[in-house]
């Protein structure tokens, strides 16, 4: 299926590695011309250079507000415009209630929601001005279904998702769609830090298998295609039915 937006232009965040490279290259495959950043020079490289397509890279910290403010600043200068945007970042320590600091929610406020809201007014104006855009934004099945062990993150997605809603109903008449993709568990770099192995972190997940960060790409890709113009407001599970909520 062509999705339409050849051509286009889009900021990726945190996209040298992980998911944030799945939709870069995803996009790229689509003809859109993609800038990704990220705080290491020779892992952006590497990342360029395997994607099929125009790849800019930005060396950039999207960890706070100011560093997503600047990382939209320097697409939208290399790139001409950003059509497209992807929010994205590292994720903060791991912690329960009894053992998240204050300064441990901080953290996670500021790199998973206020960084992600900052890119997003930096962006969406000139969106509105064009009358057209994609915003899709990598977060977390603990949007959905809060993770005991990342307390500070489930909070700060939770908030982050709020602000996307409301944004979304805002925006959407100005043919531009807010959405979020919320990952289960992707065999990234991250997840193989964590996991005791691949095995085991599938056999907790239904479909029985860990989640493709290509997969996954082709998921946000969507998402920012011409036929996903009436999808604003919504969270896709991409979690292999990992959450078990009723209502997702």
């Amino acid at each position: 299926m062509d999705f339409g937006i050849t051509g286009k232009c889009a900021a990726v965040a945190a996209g040298s590695a992980g998911l944030g490279f799945g939709a870069a290259k995803a996009l790229a495959a689509e003809g859109v011309r993609v800038a990704i950043c990220g705080r290491d020079p020779e892992r952006l490289q590497a990342a360029a250079a395997a994607i099929t397509g125009e790849v800019i890279t930005i060396e950039a910290d999207v960890s706070s507000a100011d560093g997503g403010v600047a990382f939209i600043n320097a697409a939208t200068k290399q790139l001409g415009r950003v059509d497209i945007l992807v929010t994205n970042a590292g994720g903060p320590p791991r912690g329960t209630f009894a053992t998240t600091e204050p300064d441990a929610y901080r953290l996670a406020l500021e790199m998973n929601c206020l960084s992600m809201i900052e890119m997003c007014r930096a962006a969406i104006p000139a969106m509105r001005e064009r009358q057209w855009g994609r915003v899709c934004a990598i977060t977390s099945i603990g949007v959905k279904q809060p993770i005991g062990m990342l307390m500070a993150s489930s909070v700060a997605r939770a908030g982050l998702t709020s602000f996307l809603k409301i944004t979304a109903r805002e925006v959407a008449v100005d043919g531009v769609t807010v959405n979020s993709c919320q990952p289960g568990t992707h065999w990234t770099e991250r997840a193989a830090k964590v996991a005791k192995s691949k095995e085991a972190a599938a056999s907790k997940i239904p479909a029985g298998l860990t989640g493709d960060p290509n997969d996954f790409g082709a998921a946000v890709a969507f998402l920012c295609s011409q036929q996903a113009k009436f999808i604003t407001g919504t969270g896709l599970l991409v979690d292999g039915g990992q959450a078990t909520g009723l209502l997702d």
